[in-house]
């Protein structure tokens, strides 16, 4: 095959790949910059994908070039202009825009690295605004940012496909009709904005970390998609602490995935796994992170710094018998003070029946029972059971693990409850 120079052929027998691939890596970068010129996170995609379309018919033949996400950005401008031309609407940008093509003698633009930080900065807070619903905020930012496609979405959450694409549509339609401002809020909004980033990013994480409905107790890839949101954003945002703290709690959690499930998928719970297999890669990267985030905290840890540090306890402990349970206790009562959950409450529970036994943790569920955030929630049931088994209680033990069982939408934790009521 013979190609331009300073371009790369395509070898592989699906060319198709290859541009995917790159696109994947691209996207976001692209989309972020195209949105800081006309202003609108829709269209950018739109110009985007575009781009692609082009790359797709033109690499297979030409190659790809050295620096492909400069090839999709010169193309994708170029579309912008053309569309300037026919829209009253952002003929304002029509001279700057022409005038950089023009400047640029047919090179391909590179856009300085810190304009495209900024950028990119700027489209993960409007990917996340709260003017979205949380559907909407998911869906965008795996769409964005991500860079996955409409019916990876679909399957990462086992929604159909047009249910994902219709979330889309009306988180752009919802951001163009507000006027939703793309940029980095400022002063006192951005804390606030912030933490819904990192909810977003987390409830990625989470759901790939333990998903909540259908056969699968683990989906890795969407665990990979939040880790690598979350460095990018510990990269544009390097003095936050939460960032390095919600990085770090991802990063151990993350470490434990291939001991998380038995050869057939079935779930292993946290004090039985085989901690051989932990990633000491990641944990090592996630302590790093934790230290990070607690420097910059100077001592008023976040919550996410502090599930990070109840995380690292576990990751410490060569065997489960190691686990400073005491501390781990303690940790979740300043968390407690801070978010004042019952979610975490049910934890501290379990914190406290390991540390002092189960008295202590049947006694802090006791409490919290009644909490209407918990009505539904599979794990209270659960916990009491395991708690209730530890006591001798085998009756009252199996029929708690029965109610979790029926309250569960995933087939393997299912499948788990059910196995731990027959044992008793």
């Amino acid at each position: 095959m013979t190609t331009d120079a300073g371009a790369h052929p395509i070898t592989s027998g699906d060319p198709h790949r290859t541009v995917e691939a790159v696109w994947r890596i691209e996207a976001p970068r692209l989309i972020a910059g195209l949105a800081g010129l006309v202003r609108d996170v829709g269209l950018a995609e739109e110009l985007a994908q575009d781009a692609l379309v082009a790359a797709l018919e033109q690499w297979p033949g030409s190659g790809v070039p050295d620096n492909p996400g400069a090839w999709l950005m010169t193309v994708a401008k170029r579309r912008a202009i053309d569309l300037i031309r026919r829209n009253e609407r952002l003929r304002h940008n029509l001279a700057e825009l022409g005038h950089r093509l023009e400047t640029g003698a047919g090179e391909e633009e590179r856009p300085e690295p810190d304009e495209i930080e900024d950028d990119l900065l700027r489209l993960v807070f409007t990917a996340c605004h709260p003017a979205l619903s949380m559907e909407s905020r998911v869906a965008l930012t795996l769409r964005v940012l991500g860079g996955l496609t409409t019916d990876e979405i679909a399957r990462a959450f086992l929604v159909p496909e047009p249910t994902v694409a219709q979330r889309i549509v009306r988180a752009k339609r919802t951001l163009a009709g507000k006027g939703v401002p793309f940029e980095v809020p400022g002063g006192g909004e951005l804390a606030g904005r912030l933490a819904a980033v990192l909810e977003v990013i987390y409830l990625i994480f989470n759901e790939g970390y333990s998903a909540t409905a259908g056969d699968d107790w683990l989906r890795p890839a969407l665990c990979e998609d939040a880790l690598r949101l979350g460095r990018v954003l510990a990269g544009l945002m390097p003095g936050e602490p939460e960032v390095h703290g919600l990085v770090a709690l991802m990063e151990l959690h993350a470490s434990r995935s291939a001991a998380r499930v038995g050869p057939s998928g079935e779930p292993i719970l946290l004090l039985e796994q085989d901690r051989t297999r932990w990633d000491r890669l990641l944990i090592g990267r996630g302590l790093a992170a934790l230290r990070r985030a607690e420097s910059l905290a100077g001592g008023a840890p976040g919550p996410y710094a502090l599930q990070a540090a109840i995380a690292a306890c576990h990751a410490r402990a060569v065997v489960a018998g190691d686990t400073d349970w005491v501390r781990i206790a303690a940790l979740y009562e300043e968390l407690a003070k801070l978010l004042r959950s019952p979610v975490v409450e049910l934890n501290r529970a379990v914190a406290l029946s390991m540390a002092y036994g189960p008295e202590a943790g049947l006694g802090l569920l006791d409490q919290i029972a009644g909490e209407p955030a918990l009505k539904g929630y599979h794990l209270l049931p659960s916990v009491r059971g395991d708690l209730l088994f530890k006591l001798g209680r085998r009756e009252e033990a199996r029929a708690e693990f029965e109610r979790a069982a029926a309250l569960t939408r995933n087939g393997r934790e299912r499948a788990l409850l059910e196995s731990r009521a027959a044992a008793c």
